[in-house]
């Protein structure tokens, strides 16, 4: 497994020695720079790749929180301090977690499980956005990771925390758990359009569109006033 690159900022020696230690103990952590002031670690950040920060709050110069602010791409973050009432201003700024000093060690580790689970699912999107740019896509169904071809989907039924994928040629649609948000990301347009909140559909399948429904051969599925707009794009006009 890849590891997550990170960095650690405390103007407190012993308190940077310590988090040094229990970085060290961590094995899917590894620690690129130790940083004691947030001015130290700027030319860090331009210069490496970094997925989290170990952040104190109080220090000379730049804050955590000022410093945290200041960051136009944002790693993930997790606030170690000996304050209680930064707490909310921390979680506002979408923080990983915050961590109130002394920190245990079985509390370091929790943090950082919650920092690895992040950036799995960060990682999963970038494969599944990669993936589809390559015309195909993988979903979880029938207890296997089913190759779905992009080019044989006709449409997606959401039905709450699942989807239906309708392929061209196949005798029953593949179930799988999903949201449609999810799903968008690997039907993009224009190859294929919202046309509600429970369904997508390919727009080389649609054979009709009238004002408030798209024909998928003699399958009529409903557009929602929220997606009109798309149709209308689509057509070139509004729908009629």
């Amino acid at each position: 497994m890849k590891k997550i690159r990170c960095i650690a900022i405390d103007d407190e020696p012993l308190a940077l020695e310590l988090l040094e230690d229990n970085i060290s103990k961590v094995p899917y952590l590894e620690l690129v720079a130790s940083c004691s002031s947030a001015l130290e670690a700027i030319p860090v950040l331009q210069q490496e790749p970094v997925d989290l920060i170990f952040l104190d709050i109080q220090m000379p110069g730049i804050n955590g929180l000022q410093f945290i602010q200041s960051l136009t791409s944002k790693p993930m973050i997790i606030l170690i301090t000996a304050y209680e009432k930064y707490a909310l201003e921390g979680f506002n700024l979408d923080v990983t977690d915050y961590l109130l000093k002394p920190v245990s060690l079985d509390r370091f580790i929790k943090a950082c499980g919650k920092a690895l689970e992040l950036y799995q699912l960060k990682q999963k999107s970038k494969e599944g956005t990669s993936a589809a740019a390559n015309g195909f896509f993988f979903v979880n169904a029938d207890y296997s990771m089913l190759k779905v071809v992009t080019a044989d989907v006709v449409w997606v039924e959401g039905l709450k925390d699942y989807v239906k994928i309708h392929l061209a040629g196949a005798a029953k649609p593949i179930v799988t758990r999903m949201s449609m948000k999810n799903m968008e990301d690997h039907l993009v347009p224009p190859d294929f359009i919202r046309i509600h909140k429970s369904y997508i559909v390919s727009v080389k399948f649609i054979t009709a569109i009238r004002k408030n429904s798209v024909f998928l051969n003699d399958l009529e599925l409903p557009v929602s006033e929220l997606y009109k707009d798309s149709i209308a794009h689509l057509t070139g006009k509004q729908a009629s």
